[in-house]
């Protein structure tokens, strides 16, 4: 566990940030501007996953192994948010043939 910690140390802190806070950018606008369903899931994953690395690059300059078993969990999550995601999606494409968020109104009972 050591030799991990050390090599993740080597790279500065502030090119972790930098890097999540880029990730966590063009997820977030990729929620905001695209229309298509799949590419939003996509997104929310790529900003999940940013604030994993971030999470865990503090986990490791700390020494402090918890932040890691809370990446685990937000991997949990996001996993349960792909699964119910696609079934929304399936649902979806059998209604209404297309992926469109903007269709998503169609599906109101």
């Amino acid at each position: 566990m050591k030799d991990i910690s050390s090599a993740i140390q080597l790279i500065p802190l502030e090119h972790y940030i930098l890097l999540c806070v880029t990730l966590f950018s063009i997820g977030l606008m990729g929620v905001l501007f695209r229309r298509n369903t799949i590419i939003i899931l996509m997104c929310i994953e790529l900003m999940f996953n940013s604030i994993n690395l971030l999470v865990a690059a503090f986990s490791a300059y700390h020494s402090d192994p918890s932040g890691q078993v809370f990446v685990f969990f937000v991997m949990i999550v996001a996993a349960a948010e792909v699964a119910v995601g696609l079934s929304i999606l399936v649902m979806m494409k059998r209604n209404v043939d297309s992926v469109d968020i903007n269709l998503l109104n169609r599906l109101k009972w």
